[in-house]
């Protein structure tokens, strides 16, 4: 049978003190006098949590303290210690709020702290108590609030309080207050970076003193008045200060805005400000860049043309003009297809596939079919443009005009000339078209061969055919200079390098820079040189005499001998890896005597040269001339013609060269022909003066004469009848 705690009687065990709390406070209340002089039923109406605490146990609780705590009613809390309720880490407190009030009733005082929920949760209370007299005996009665809501404001405002600090102080930028008297109130860490100065040092600091000269702090003053009087913020304030820290003058940018108190009135400004010391340089830095390419874009003869996405131009330069009919001055902002041009617009389409696929196209060559020059061929190439984070913003196309080039490579078919080279033997066809191959290569070139067969003219060949025609083409004669010399001839040389270095000196290399460099008689060079040489082939690099700094040049390197490079690698005279080097490719030239039929063609350009030189009319050389140069063996090769024809040319008064107008070595010079096979040879070549002169060498002896020029004797005595004239 269960027992009514709330009616009295003897109980056979010691009642629980809980029993006896829930006795006296249920049973009895009709016969305590409740506290502060107001009813019970009043107290459980309390909209505060009233608890009454003896020998601190829980000997009364309201309503509201079971509702709060979670408990279903009063009678669960009742008997039971107080420091149960409470947060552990809360105690202390409590204990030192009670310590410090003594056995004296001081009024309620208020302490906030954490009290378990019946579920474990904290939740916050704001407490107070008074010491009474209960029952008879001394008792603490306290009353509650739940503050867990505001508490849980309060904890969200300060974190959030804190976590905007931290990114404030976290911001580069600096993020300050500053008082009408410019005097600073406020900074986050950014601001102390930028400025040099602690926190500490900061705060107070007036702006004047972070201002390198007077006409800053003016500059500065007027920006911010500005904004003082008009209301307006201040945008792209831009100054130098000088920062404290380190003296180093740093370029800011301010953003300015008013500070006005709730009623409106101004009383200070607030500044973001920002270091733009590096932004400013590479600004300045781009700018230069810009010019330079703004230069380039005017003063390269390739047309280019720059559209957006949209095929609309952004740009052509000059040569656009010349090559393709559009004016430089109304094109932007155009459409590609409404662009006025004089040609069949095939290049309009590699432009826009580049900008369909994103990828570029190169060397595509194109006959324009422009009205004006109907022959004009271009080589088209196209690049996409995309920036830093992948995105097309537009694309290229340069065109170079390639007519001349192909106007030359016609004439080399047709006239058998090739710049100033010039021959029509089957050797010479095939250097002529080893150049056209080599011409647009960067690639080292060796030319050898004997003295005189036309080495530099064919470097030059090389130089203004291809791509560096327009750069600088530089000759070292490596035989007319001692080593030292050569050296500072090649490479430069700094003030004070060596005796007589009274000024800095820019060596070929560099005046070469972009062009094409010919080392002649290469195999001269001491082993210093090569090794300095060696160098800068393999590293494109070169260091002046006196100068240790390496410079970079871009330069191509043709080199040319006489001597035989293979012969003086094997003496030692000459390193093998620097031979290899310079050998990527051979050009072995032929001397004059293995290309005789280029004689009449060579014949008529000197004549040409030097009646344009010596202002005279002479039409030609006769063909005992023609004859004797036929067969004479040309040790000096080309130059040694020319020198042989400025000599006719300084005797004869007439307007034909003969014999005796030739240098005595050529006019005396007997060469017994070589035998040559019968088969396609024809007898009516062999002139007179040949039959002749063979003849006399040979005694009179038919058979040896007959076998000398390749004929039967049959044939000897038919042509010596027709020439009836000859003698044996």
């Amino acid at each position: 049978m269960s027992r009514d705690f709330t009616k009295a009687g003897p109980l056979k065990k010691t009642p629980h003190p809980r029993s006896q709390d829930l006795h006296l406070v249920f049973k009895d209340q009709e016969k305590i006098e409740p506290p502060w002089g107001c009813s019970w039923g009043l107290l459980e109406r309390f909209p505060l949590a009233v608890f009454i605490l003896q020998q601190g146990r829980m000997v009364y609780g309201n309503a509201r303290l079971s509702l709060i705590l979670g408990y279903e009613s009063p009678s669960s809390l009742i008997g039971r210690s107080f420091w149960e309720l409470v947060h552990p880490e809360d105690k202390e407190k409590i204990r030192f709020s009670t310590a410090s009030r003594g056995d004296r009733d001081n009024g309620p005082g208020l302490v906030v702290f954490r009290l378990l929920h019946q579920k474990g949760d904290s939740l916050w209370v704001g407490g107070q108590g008074s010491l009474i007299s209960f029952n008879g005996k001394p008792a603490l009665i306290g009353t509650l609030l739940d503050l867990t809501p505001l508490k849980e404001k309060e904890i969200f405002l300060q974190n959030e309080l804190e976590r905007y600090q931290t990114i404030i102080n976290e911001v580069e930028d600096a993020v300050a207050e500053v008082d009408l008297e410019g005097n600073i109130t406020f900074t986050n860490e950014g601001g102390c970076r930028i400025w040099g100065h602690t926190r500490e040092e900061a705060l107070g600091a007036n702006y004047r003193a972070y201002m390198p000269d007077e006409e800053t702090a003016e500059k500065v003053y007027q920006a911010y008045n500005q904004v003082f009087k008009t209301g307006r913020p201040g945008k792209n304030i831009v100054y130098e200060i000088i920062r404290k820290k380190d003296g180093q003058r740093r370029t800011v940018e301010d953003y300015v805005t008013l500070i006005r108190t709730p009623e409106g009135k101004i009383r200070g400004f607030r500044v973001v400000s920002r270091d733009i010391t590096d932004r400013k340089k590479t600004e300045n830095q781009l700018a230069e860049y810009r010019l330079r390419l703004e230069g380039l874009f005017s003063s390269t003869q390739d047309a280019i043309i720059l559209v957006d996405p949209d095929l609309k131009v952004i740009d052509v330069n000059r040569p656009t003009e010349q090559l393709c009919g559009a004016k430089a001055n109304k094109s932007s902002g155009m459409t590609l297809h409404n662009l006025s041009l004089s040609c069949n617009r095939r290049c309009l389409e590699a432009l826009k596939k580049t900008i369909e696929h994103r990828s570029p196209l190169t060397d595509l060559r194109i006959e324009c079919g422009h009205p004006q020059r109907p022959l004009q061929t271009v080589n088209v190439t196209t690049s996409p443009l995309i920036d830093p984070e992948g995105r097309l913003f537009g694309a290229m196309m340069v065109i170079r005009d390639l007519t001349l080039v192909r106007n030359l490579k016609m004439e080399l078919r047709e006239r058998f000339h090739f710049h100033h080279l010039i021959g029509r033997s089957p050797r010479m066809q095939d250097l002529y078209r080893l150049l056209e191959d080599l011409a647009d290569l960067d690639t080292t070139v060796l030319i050898t061969g004997e003295s005189g067969t036309g080495k530099e003219l064919v470097a030059k060949a090389l130089h203004y055919s291809g791509r560096r025609a327009l750069q600088p083409f530089v000759t070292v004669n490596c035989s007319a200079l001692t080593e030292t010399l050569l050296e500072s001839e090649l490479f430069g040389h700094v003030k004070g390098a060596f005796t007589g270095a009274i000024r800095n000196k820019m060596g070929r290399f560099q005046a070469a820079n972009g062009g094409t460099i010919l080392l002649d008689e290469i195999g001269d060079i001491s082993p210093l040189i090569q090794l300095k040489l060696l160098r800068v082939l393999q590293e494109k690099v070169i260091e002046r005499v006196g100068e240790s700094t390496p410079q970079k040049v871009d330069v191509r390197v043709i080199a040319c001998t006489n001597k035989d490079l293979k012969e003086k690698v094997k003496k030692g005279e000459f390193r093998l890896d620097l031979y290899y080097r310079l050998k990527v490719v051979e050009i072995d030239l032929p001397p004059l005597r293995e290309r005789q039929e280029d004689l009449p063609l060579l014949t008529d350009h000197f004549l040409h040269l030097f009646n344009k030189k010596f202002n005279k009319a002479i039409k030609g050389v006769d063909d005992a001339v023609l004859e004797k140069f036929m067969h004479y063996p040309w040790p000096g090769n080309v130059r040694e013609l020319e020198h042989v024809m400025e000599h006719a040319f300084v005797l004869c008064k007439g307007d034909t060269i003969t014999l005796e107008h030739l240098p005595h070595e050529i006019r005396d010079y007997i060469l017994l022909p070589k035998t040559v096979p019968l088969k396609g040879k024809r007898p009516e070549s062999i002139r007179p003066q040949m039959l002749q002169e063979v003849l006399q060498k040979t005694d009179g002896n038919k058979a040896k004469a007959a076998r000398i020029l390749g004929i039967s004797r049959k044939t000897l005595y038919r042509l010596m009848e027709r020439h009836a004239h000859i003698s044996t």
